[in-house]
């Protein structure tokens, strides 16, 4: 009998900073490319306190959590193993700097995103402007 197999739990973060632009970093390890702050969610460790964890390390910057945004859940989101992305939305001031297991970080303009991004995060971030921009979520 094969052993049971759990999707894994992960977090995202889109940081806001002022001048409406939100923080991606660059993966230092595959998948490469831009990417929203987040990672693994440690046993024992709450979604919320993952999601700022991943935020500081990766991008130096502490964030306010503003909301939980929404589950991703599509087993091919991670071409390494199935997770679950539970995506916050948050706030910060000042800069990142790319640490951790981010080999840069960048605060882009909301109309200039970069356009090759891992993951799903292209999918999050199109869900996000729209959220923004009409106050309508995700439909499940």
């Amino acid at each position: 009998m094969a052993p049971y197999k759990n999707p894994i739990p992960t977090v995202d973060c889109i940081i806001e900073l002022p001048g409406e632009r939100v923080v991606l970093i660059r993966r230092k390890n595959p998948p490469l490319g831009w990417a929203l702050p987040g990672g693994f969610v440690d046993e024992g460790e709450r979604l919320d306190l993952a999601a700022r964890r991943e935020a500081k390390e990766e991008t130096g910057l502490d964030v306010e959590l503003e909301e939980q945004f929404f589950t991703y859940s599509d087993p091919s989101r991670d071409p390494r193993k199935h997770t679950l992305s539970t995506v916050y939305i948050g706030r910060a001031t000042g800069e990142p700097v790319g640490s951790d297991d981010a080999a840069e970080a960048r605060a882009f303009p909301v109309d200039a995103l970069p356009r090759e991004l891992c993951f799903d995060h292209g999918t999050i971030l199109a869900d996000y402007l729209t959220y923004k921009r009409t106050g309508q979520r995700r439909k499940l």
